[in-house]
């Protein structure tokens, strides 16, 4: 059966910025990118990529995890998250890259310190959209640095033996 390339959100259809690049600087300038996990950037970046001038592509969801190295689950999270994020619409198989919408995300609560006081955020103008709240952060282990390795060579962490 062929798929017929039809948009599903009309008051959406992306539009390219101005600014030199494909990708909206909105993304990270609302920090909407703060808010997603490392497997829905992938798929938001590989739908950018890949959608027509209108936003539109079409990929099996076999196709999508084999390019991206994600299980089923890990794929049908990050559409989910995408399209709560209000980044994307999906209907089987036909994705659409959305404009971003014109709100702001709220900026991930940095950790307090008892040395730098909180500062109330400012009051929202009643023409403002309220903030879209933003998933809990989870803390992710980084590789220890160990100053007395040589830098010379690295090895890649599942090959075995002596680095040469």
């Amino acid at each position: 059966m062929k798929t017929i390339k039809q948009v599903l959100r009309h008051e959406r259809v992306r539009i390219v910025p101005e600014q030199f690049s494909w990708v909206d600087h909105t993304l990270v300038q609302h920090h909407l990118i703060d808010r997603c996990t490392s497997q829905s950037a992938a798929l938001y970046l590989f739908l950018v990529t890949v959608a027509d001038h209108q936003g539109l592509s079409y990929y099996s969801a076999c196709t999508l995890a084999t390019r991206l190295h994600l299980s089923e689950a890990e794929l049908v999270a990050a559409r989910s998250q995408l399209i709560e994020l209000d980044l994307i619409a999906w209907q089987a198989p036909l994705y659409q890259v959305l404009s971003l919408p014109a709100r702001r995300a709220p900026t991930p609560p940095a950790a307090a310190s008892p040395a730098s006081p909180t500062v109330p955020p400012p009051p929202a103008s009643p023409t403002q959209p309220p903030d879209i709240p933003a998933p809990p952060l989870t803390p992710r282990a980084r590789p220890a640095f160990n100053s007395d390795a040589k830098h010379t060579h690295s090895q890649h962490p599942r090959e075995s033996g002596p680095t040469p």
